[in-house]
């Protein structure tokens, strides 16, 4: 049976694994994300090892960004201008081409989970829907009519402008591009900001969940208008806390006040809205399915 390498390449850390599918991991290993030289030489040995005895297919790499996702341009693999000290222009496709020799399937983090939930998840049959992650940033990716979106770069779904009621909410937000963009008041790091501790240190009567629900809305609201999406699936560490969704979901509905009409915005909202299939496994799911589709080119 065919064997592909599959990277979560991540702010934090390093997620890579050898498979079949997301029920068929042979190894994973999991490494802090440090420089691009340590961090990556990391991963080619992890891959080399398993290469030399049980040739791979090929490798896909789910990334954190921004990416350059477009095969033609010549900074394809790169990871651009991200904040994260010492990775900004790096070449991550041509450091697995270079070292192992295989096909290598790149894109986001997020457009990788939004296929892994395609493939194997909460989004099996649907042609166009949005995956975002909420926890140390927020992202999003999707499909629109069955293809992984991609445009002039690729969505950057965190970085949307929502309303920002300073009077309420004086936290200025905590982007360094924006400030009060969507991930500025909502991601992890803005929990912590505005309220002192860690999020998954506040108590679920915190009113802290009350705003996050709120903004989450906001950024719901916007996607639902621009690409209306067929389901709506969040992941992320803070979407972990149980007490968000229902205020979540009851505030997208007032912000939509029936304007659209489809059952799965009103009494089938439940389902409409929801946790990744996948749970924490569909980034890595979809860099597996990226490692696939690369050898079918």
């Amino acid at each position: 049976m065919a064997q592909w390498g599959a990277v979560e390449a991540g702010g934090t850390k390093f997620v890579c694994a050898v498979g079949s599918g997301p029920e068929d991991w042979r190894e994973q290993v999991r490494f802090p994300t440090t420089t691009p030289a340590e961090t990556l030489g990391r991963a080619v040995e992890f891959f080399r090892a398993h290469h030399g005895r049980a040739p791979l297919a090929g490798i896909g790499v789910a990334s954190f960004g921004p990416v350059d996702p477009e095969p033609r341009s010549p900074t394809y693999g790169h990871i651009t201008t991200t904040p994260k000290p010492g990775w900004a222009h790096t070449d991550v496709v041509g450091c697995f081409r270079t070292a192992l020799g295989v096909p290598v399937g790149f894109d986001t983090d997020v457009n990788a989970a939004a296929l892994g939930e395609h493939r194997w998840g909460a989004a099996r049959g649907l042609n166009t829907f949005i995956y975002l992650t909420v926890g140390t940033g927020i992202g999003g990716g999707g499909m629109a009519d069955g293809r992984l979106l991609h445009g002039l770069i690729h969505p950057e779904m965190g970085h949307i402008r929502i309303p920002h009621d300073r009077a309420t909410d004086p936290y200025p937000g905590c982007c360094p591009y924006h400030g009060d963009c969507l991930e500025g008041l909502a991601a992890g790091p803005a929990l912590q900001g505005r309220w002192g501790v860690p999020a998954e240190n506040l108590p679920a009567a915190h009113p802290a969940w009350a705003l996050e629900a709120h903004y989450l809305a906001l950024g719901l609201a916007n996607f639902v208008c621009t690409l209306s999406p067929e389901r709506l699936i969040l992941g992320g560490g803070v979407m972990a806390q149980p007490q968000l969704w229902r205020p979540m979901r009851r505030e997208l509905q007032q912000l939509l006040n029936g304007y659209l009409q489809a059952p799965q915005l009103g009494a089938r909202i439940d389902e409409y809205v929801v946790p990744p299939a996948l749970g924490d496994r569909a980034g890595i799911a979809g860099a597996l399915a990226l490692a696939m589709g690369a050898t079918q080119r």
